[in-house]
């Protein structure tokens, strides 16, 4: 679990760290980079409380990945699709959209193996 906390918090920093030098100075409104810092918040809480374990905590960390995994599908395909639509600010569409989609297959894999751990350190598994 502590590989999983670690990849939790650098997926977090990345995104917000990455979202603010997006943002920064291309006159995207704040909504379109909060959600970033947000997601990333809750995703560094659920990894810290995950230093002591319990089911309530499983699931608050599990429900971090999954709210990465949620906004990043509708960034990545939204960018795959109709990237003429999309604002990519500081960075290239191209890497803009491999680093989402980076981002999106992690917190989908951070997801699931947390879920499938809660299941293991439950017993159920």
């Amino acid at each position: 679990m502590k590989l999983l906390r670690i990849i939790a918090v650098l997926l977090a920093l990345s995104l917000m760290l990455g979202e603010a030098y997006r943002s920064w100075g291309a006159g995207r409104p704040v909504m379109f980079w909060m959600d970033d810092q947000i997601m990333g918040a809750m995703l560094i809480a659920g990894a810290w409380l995950m230093a002591r374990p319990t089911p309530a905590r499983h699931v608050f960390f599990a429900a971090g990945w999954g709210v990465n995994a949620g906004m990043l599908y509708g960034s990545f395909f939204g960018k795959v699709f109709a990237p003429e639509t999309s604002n990519p600010g500081n960075f290239d569409i191209g890497l803009l959209t491999a680093l989402i989609g980076l981002a999106f297959v992690t917190a989908i894999a951070g997801m699931i193996a947390t879920i499938l751990y809660a299941r293991d350190d439950a017993g159920t598994g």
